[in-house]
């Protein structure tokens, strides 16, 4: 995408100020509707509604459509049930309309599907608000080209330039029998060199890859990048062709995850953007920050028990930072790990047992090297505190273990719960481990205290 010069946004600025519509469609009409979306949000928001009242057709639409949700509301809340309808809706792909619709309040759906002139249309955008937006039934579009088995070649592409009115891209054509069910795909190349074959299921590629209308969207993703799929049929529970996913509602899907995932992981409890109120904001970061501090006041309680060993041994409290720290920074690599391969399908739930022996090996070896490393260290520098330096040792290669144990057990035992295992990634595996280690720390310098002394 071209980025936006200063002097062509001042351009607009000008056009917008003098109200001159065809200046601003003259200016526009090079421009993808994703360069006049990113326009949209360098203007005031007068000035973006105003550009945004100078568009029609399918530019209008296409930009709504890349505009942040909250933008879109404030636009769409100036326009009657009736534009929406015939201004928006009539330009969108089913897919896009459904997103679009499912933003509103059933009210609003209502009043906005009576108004739509194309019965067909209105009729499949209903259809498709009835499936899970998470699956592939509330992803997929209508929009595809579709031909019967039994057709000859001059039918059939009598049929496809008919169909192609309404489909702006055409990755493949579908195959269908007298029941509607999928039968196979037809290549374009087909059309060209079998001009005149009698039937089309003769030279039909036959069981092409498809999902089912309750697929979730992380499968079908999964399929599209092990398949190398620009686009893909959606059949019902008997086979019957239903619609398509294509490349690009994919990609989005997956941008959209990996963002809540990264938030998720990062503390943020709701998928915000960085021009959202300060409000939303504030309401999306506070829970884990509290969280955070809960923990804290639990870590100085825990810590209260362990005073008068801290008072008598001060260098135990040298070393809370680093147990508590690597603690957390081996549950956080063990969790990313898990949630990472759980995502890309690489870890299924049923290797739940052979995952987590690997990873006890893995905890081994680092528990073992990395208290060896302390213990040799402490050894050197703290002669004559034995029991201070056998603690720490000690501390470490358990919480090693258990933070490794823990990294893997909670995001796969969250992902058979069916909560987004990027949880584990985040603050719950950091602050837990935080916790568990200065109670380990605690209990075992207790232990080798009374066993050494001081």
């Amino acid at each position: 995408m071209k980025e936006l010069k200063p002097e062509q946004i001042e351009d607009i600025r000008h056009i917008i100020d003098t109200g001159d519509k065809d200046a601003a469609t003259q200016e526009l009409a090079d421009m993808h509707p994703a360069e006049i979306a990113e326009l949209y949000q360098e203007l005031d928001e007068e000035q973006g509604e105003s550009l945004f009242n100078m568009l029609e057709g399918d530019m209008a639409a296409d930009v709504l459509m890349e505009l942040d949700e909250e933008d879109r509301k404030r636009l769409l809340s100036d326009m009657s049930p009736e534009d929406i309808a015939t201004n928006i809706i009539d330009h969108l792909d089913t897919d896009e309309a459904v997103d679009l619709i499912q933003e509103m309040d059933e009210e609003e759906r209502d009043e906005i599907l009576s108004h739509i002139d194309d019965v067909e249309q209105a009729g499949d955008i209903i259809d498709l608000l009835k499936y899970d937006e998470d699956t592939a039934g509330g992803l997929m579009g209508k929009e595809m080209i579709v031909v019967n088995e039994n057709w000859s070649m001059p039918e059939c592409i009598k049929e496809m330039r008919m169909q192609a009115e309404d489909v702006d891209e055409i990755y493949y054509v579908y195959v269908i029998d007298n029941e509607q069910r999928l039968k196979g795909i037809l290549p374009l190349k087909e059309l060209i060199t079998h001009p005149s074959v009698s039937k089309i299921k003769h030279v039909m590629e036959t069981d092409p890859k498809s999902v089912k209308t309750d697929t979730p969207i992380d499968e079908v993703a999964l399929d599209f990048e092990k398949y190398d799929l620009v686009a893909m049929p959606v059949i019902d529970s008997i086979g019957r062709l239903v619609g398509r996913i294509t490349v690009d509602d994919i990609m989005d899907q997956v941008r959209e995850s990996s963002e809540r995932d990264y938030q998720l992981a990062s503390g943020i409890s709701s998928d915000i953007d960085a021009d959202d109120s300060i409000f939303a904001q504030v309401k999306a970061r506070i829970p884990w920050l509290l969280i955070g501090i809960a923990s804290g006041i639990l870590a100085s309680i825990i810590l209260s028990t362990f005073e008068a060993q801290l008072a008598t041994v001060t260098t135990l409290a040298l070393f809370i930072p680093i147990i508590g720290g690597t603690g957390g920074n081996v549950g956080v690599q063990a969790s990313a790990i898990v949630v990472q391969s759980l995502a890309n399908g690489s870890l299924e739930i049923k290797q739940f047992a052979g995952q987590l022996g690997k990873e006890v090996l893995i905890g081994l070896l680092n528990a073992t090297i990395i208290s060896g490393v302390i213990f040799a260290y402490n050894l050197v520098m703290l002669p004559g505190e034995f029991a201070v330096t056998l603690s720490v040792a000690l501390s470490l290669f358990i919480v090693v273990m258990f933070a490794t144990l823990l990294g893997t057990v909670v995001p796969l035992t969250l992902e058979k719960l069916h909560i987004n295992p990027a949880l584990a990634t985040g603050p719950f595996i950091q602050i837990s481990n935080d916790i568990l280690g200065l109670i380990i720390y605690v209990w075992i310098s207790t232990y080798c205290l009374k066993i050494f002394g001081a």
